[in-house]
């Protein structure tokens, strides 16, 4: 660990929120020399106060152990690179356009990596005047289902969140030039062709 790193990113993310060392010691009920010896690199917030630390400055404990933001490129704004994230515990969807920590319920999340659609995760697609009318095959049964469709293109994405025991079918607004994607509880997310 790079105690002078993790101090310059201390003290930088401190003034960027506007606050003074003493408000932060104040918070964190620790003297305002301890916050300067942190941000001088002579010393380490002890592992209890990483996590109060984090949130007054608003970033995660692993950057502040890091002593470093990753940011994103200003490519990471285009819809086409909607990355997905699904919690295995409790079903929530994220999406993210760039690199990002993700966690929920306590664990970090990754990326779903999308595959082609196979015969089991095939859509089809009418069109119904101005609306698409998608069917599937898929059980949809407690264990095994599809659990989202996403519709995504590059200035927009819709998300259909889907049920166990709902019906294989689904509309949703036509849109020129986008990528669909299902996903299923048990086997990942799919791109799919309509």
């Amino acid at each position: 660990m790079d105690l002078s790193k993790n101090g310059q990113l201390l003290c930088s993310l401190r003034k960027s929120k506007g606050l003074t060392q003493k408000q932060v010691a104040d918070i964190l009920g620790v003297v305002p020399k301890t916050v300067s010896k942190w941000e001088t690199g002579h010393g380490f917030p002890d592992i209890s106060a990483v996590s109060a630390l984090a949130d007054i400055l608003g970033v995660s404990s692993e950057t502040i152990l890091s002593g470093s933001l990753d940011e994103n490129t200003e490519d990471a704004g285009n819809m086409k690179r909607t990355k997905f994230y699904v919690c295995e515990k409790c079903g929530n969807i994220l999406t993210g356009l760039g690199n990002a920590d993700i966690s929920c319920c306590g664990r970090k999340l990754r990326p779903l990596t999308a595959r082609k659609c196979d015969d089991a995760h095939k859509l089809k697609a009418e069109k119904m005047e101005d609306e698409y009318y998608i069917t599937f095959s898929h059980p949809m049964e407690k264990e095994h289902y599809i659990s989202f469709v996403a519709y995504v293109r590059f200035d927009r994405a819709l998300i259909v969140k889907l049920y166990p025991e709902q019906g294989g079918e689904l509309r949703i607004p036509q849109m020129r030039g986008g990528k669909i994607y299902c996903c299923c509880s048990r086997h990942g997310l799919f791109e799919a062709e309509i």
